[in-house]
């Protein structure tokens, strides 16, 4: 599910195929992150970089309402381009608490300079952020194949292990639901059920 929203089900999509219904339920937007982008192995550093930093920001909120800010927290965070988000400056930061198109939480906005420095101390170490994060699965998408909502975890060993070695490498809002809906949104874990069009598709 994208963040820690509602587990998926099946309902109807367009031409006869079947969504999660997380997102056959929502609107526009939200399909068509389901249809385009969730569950579908993501290897670009600035992208991973990008949902790491959304997933954060979505710990105790909706997905729909990070959805919605995604285009605003890519400005505010420079295109999410590492190197320059870690070279933000303090003040930059403290701006973007006036910011109504980012979640204005202190402990959030600050975590992602501290994410972008972490990513740049792994990508030195790992030879990049993608090979380091991906380590997590061994390299290759877990394919589930859950038939029912209930079957989705919320957290697993391996999230349980993201999680533990990103706060040592100096990570921050990483907690392991927030490592496994990482996991979910950039395919290092296809968790569409079975009877979801996107599931064959996605890894």
């Amino acid at each position: 599910m994208p963040g820690t929203g509602p587990a998926s089900d099946t309902a109807s999509a367009p031409a006869g195929l079947a969504r999660c219904a997380w997102a056959a339920q929502s609107d526009a937007a939200m399909q068509r992150y389901h249809d385009t982008e969730w569950g579908v192995p993501q290897h670009d550093d600035t992208a991973l970089f990008e949902f790491l930093t959304l997933e954060g920001a979505q710990a105790g909120l909706s997905w729909r309402t990070i959805l919605a800010r995604r285009d605003a927290y890519r400005d505010a965070f420079l295109g999410y381009d590492i190197a320059r988000v870690a070279r933000m400056r303090d003040g930059t930061l403290e701006k973007l608490l006036t910011n109504s198109g980012v979640i204005r939480n202190r402990q959030k906005i600050w975590s992602v300079r501290t994410n972008a420095l972490a990513a740049q101390r792994v990508a030195a170490t790992h030879g990049s952020l993608d090979a380091y994060l991906w380590s997590f699965v061994g390299g290759q998408p877990i394919v589930n194949r859950w038939t029912e909502p209930g079957q989705v975890p919320a957290t697993t060993p391996e999230s349980d292990r993201m999680s533990k070695q990103l706060r040592k490498d100096g990570f921050g809002f990483v907690g392991s639901t927030i490592c496994y809906a990482f996991m979910q949104a950039t395919g290092m874990v296809n968790d569409h059920l079975v009877g979801c069009f996107c599931h064959d598709s996605s890894g």
